[in-house]
Parts: structure tokens; C-alpha cells; sequence
């Protein structure tokens, strides 16, 4: 299986970068005028469906057969082993041009991440990684922080967009967390926030409510980069369990115990 991967990544690669120069190509001309509104936060756009289609009908021709779990379901199919796919994390930055949005995309056999391509359109970064084989940011291993304690800390989170099952504990947090770090950043795109975690810009993030498109990329690559990835309760269910913390192994302890502290 891992040689078989090895060959599909450079494939997912190129789909991915090319999708990505559509997105960046529309986003000189986006009008604001053609969003629509899934929910009243969770915003949509042409953008986001055509760049679905097209990695979609592209995987397809690339390994033909295979699920989908998408987010905006232009492609719906079943399959134990699928593309999870996020054709543009960080749609309201996209919209707003705040330069930081990318397409995540994994594959997964049931509920085990095998591979994980994560493209920040802007900046051009490719993070990518194979299940057991390490991580890398442009083709140069990547490795989480060896940072241990919160004071030396910068931690990123992110904020629910249309569920609030539990506002006031995440909110309890914010504060503790604001004086006793180095600093809370909220970059709008949950799979960045992951990358930027494995190559160590951050030394953790959580957020509440999350996708699986959301994560599967970001989460297999931090992991992969030295990172521990879990729930809130630190248990395995962050794929669908709508919740994740990921960070270097001392801050991902760290964060458990101070989580108990809520």
C-alpha cells in the first residue's frame, strides 16, 4: 500500500496545484455579489463548487471507483476507502481577501487517514504526507515544535461558525489561555492552522465543531510531523467527533490537564 501511494501523491499534487490556480485566478475578479449562505456565518461560492467538481472528476479519472466526502457534495459516492475533500478552507478570507485559504484533500480507508495534501493557495506551500512516511512543506521534511511549556507558546484555535453546543466553556478557556501563552492567533482555515502546527509556527491548535473535510489532511500531516491529534476528552473520535486538539506531544499533555481545569 505505501508504494502504491507513493506513486498516487505527485498525481494528487498536481490536481491540487492546478486547482489551486483556478482559485487564485478568481479571486482577482470575485465579486462579493455571487456568495450565498449555507447558514448565516457559513458562506458558500461558485468558487467552492467548481473547484470541488474539478479535483473531484480529476481524482476520479486518477483512481477511478473511489468514495467522496466533500464539503459542498458535488460529487456524492460511498466507499469505505474515499477522497475527503475541502475544495476551499477558509471560503470567508477567500471572499474578504485575506490571503490565507488552501484545498485540503486525504484519503481514507475507513476511518484511518492514508494520505494528506494541504495547498495554501497564496503563499504557494504544499504540505503533504503519507501514513507512516513523515510530513513535508515543499518537498523538505517538516517536525512540530519542541516547545514544553505555555508561556513559551503560540497557540491557534478557531471559532464555531454555526453550532454553539458549548460556547461558554470554549470561551472559559480564551482567557486563561491569553495570559498564560505567548498569544492566541484565529487564521480562518482549520487546515493551515494544522500544516503551520507541523512545521512548528504554532505549538498547538484546537477548535470545536469541526468537519472531517475541515481536518483529515491537516491532522495527517501534523501527526506525521511528530504531532499528537486527538478529541477534546483526548480520546480518537477528532475525525467525526467534532472536535480536535493537535500539537507537539508536550503541549498536546499540557492542554489535556488544563482542559480538566474548565
Amino acid at each position: 500500500m505505501t508504494s502504491e501511494l507513493q506513486h498516487l501523491l505527485p498525481s494528487v499534487i498536481k490536481i491540487v496545484k492546478q486547482v489551486g490556480h483556478f482559485i487564485k485566478s478568481e479571486s482577482q475578479h470575485f465579486l462579493t455579489g455571487s456568495v450565498e449562505y449555507k447558514t448565516s456565518n457559513d458562506l458558500v461560492s461558485y468558487v467552492d463548487r467548481c473547484s470541488e467538481t474539478m479535483l473531484c472528476e480529476a481524482l476520479d479519472r486518477l483512481h477511478p471507483g473511489l468514495g467522496f466526502e466533500t464539503e459542498e457534495q458535488q460529487v456524492i459516492r460511498q466507499g469505505a476507502t474515499r477522497w475527503i475533500i475541502d475544495p476551499l478552507d477558509g471560503t470567508t478570507n477567500f471572499i474578504h481577501q485575506i490571503p490565507l485559504y488552501a484545498i485540503s484533500v486525504a484519503l481514507a480507508q475507513d476511518n484511518e487517514i492514508l494520505l494528506g495534501v494541504v495547498y495554501e493557495i497564496n503563499n504557494q506551500d504544499l504540505y503533504s504526507a503519507i501514513k507512516g512516511q513523515g510530513a513535508c512543506k515543499n518537498d523538505t521534511p517538516i517536525h512540530v515544535s519542541p516547545t514544553a511549556h505555555f508561556n513559551q507558546s503560540l497557540i491557534a484555535t478557531g471559532f464555531p461558525i454555526s453550532d454553539f453546543p458549548n460556547k461558554s466553556k470554549y470561551l472559559n478557556c480564551l482567557g486563561p489561555l491569553m495570559t498564560q501563552t505567548r498569544g492566541i492567533r484565529r487564521m480562518g482555515a482549520a487546515a493551515v492552522d494544522l500544516c503551520f502546527t507541523a512545521e512548528g509556527k504554532f505549538d498547538l491548535f484546537f477548535e470545536p465543531q469541526l468537519k472531517p473535510w475541515d481536518v483529515a489532511a491537516g491532522a495527517l500531516i501534523l501527526e506525521s510531523a511528530g504531532g499528537l491529534v486527538s478529541d477534546f476528552s483526548g480520546g480518537t473520535d477528532w475525525l467525526y467527533g467534532k472536535s480536535l486538539i493537535g500539537g507537539n506531544p508536550h503541549m498536546h499533555k499540557a492542554f489535556l490537564n488544563f482542559m480538566k481545569t474548565i
